[in-house]
């Protein structure tokens, strides 16, 4: 139960981290071709959505406070492009951009939620910003899921609860919560 802003500051950094884990153990599953494949000229493969993530992170969290959150030398259309990197190298940027996000929020107080940040040249609170920021990785995220688990669907590991398995989740599920009474 979230009781104060400490709290929130705490739960949102945990989503975080969860997102960035769900996504590695998607593309985890996903070969190297694979990583590279888009389905159509419209769609975006694997590789450019973890390219605009990063891209997107780099430039918000680096100077979270005290710059704008689009920065004059992020080239957000070439984020869609593949360039003749590796995967390697966009799991580099991945990484980095992580590194700058967790960097950006841990030292964070409860009084710095309600100061004013630049996005775009938009004011936006802290928290604003955060929520919006945690949005949007949450679609890609999704994205990510989705697409690896369309490339993989011949050996695909749930993330979750597997197909038909609901029931006997929720049983084990029962069992420890009365074994922990």
């Amino acid at each position: 139960m979230m009781t104060d802003q400490s709290d929130f500051l705490a739960v949102t950094i945990n989503e975080f981290r969860k997102l960035k884990t769900l996504a590695e153990k998607a593309l985890a599953q996903v070969d190297d071709a694979r990583f590279f494949t888009t389905l159509d000229p419209e769609s975006n493969s694997l590789a450019l959505i973890v390219k605009h993530i990063a891209g997107n992170m780099r430039s918000r969290w680096t100077g979270f406070l005290t710059s704008d959150g689009e920065k004059p030398d992020r080239h957000r259309d070439s984020e869609f492009l593949h360039e003749g990197e590796s995967r390697a190298d966009i799991m580099a940027m991945w990484e980095n951009g992580w590194k700058l996000l967790f960097e950006a929020l841990t030292p964070l107080k409860p009084a710095d939620l309600s100061r004013t940040v630049m996005i775009r040249d938009e004011p936006h609170s802290v928290l604003k910003a955060i929520q919006r920021q945690l949005g949007h990785y949450c679609m890609h995220v999704g994205q990510i899921v989705f697409l690896a688990k369309h490339l993989t669907a011949d050996h695909w590991k749930s993330l979750s609860v597997p197909r038909g398995q609901s029931e006997q989740v929720n049983l084990r599920m029962m069992k420890r919560s009365e074994s922990n009474k």
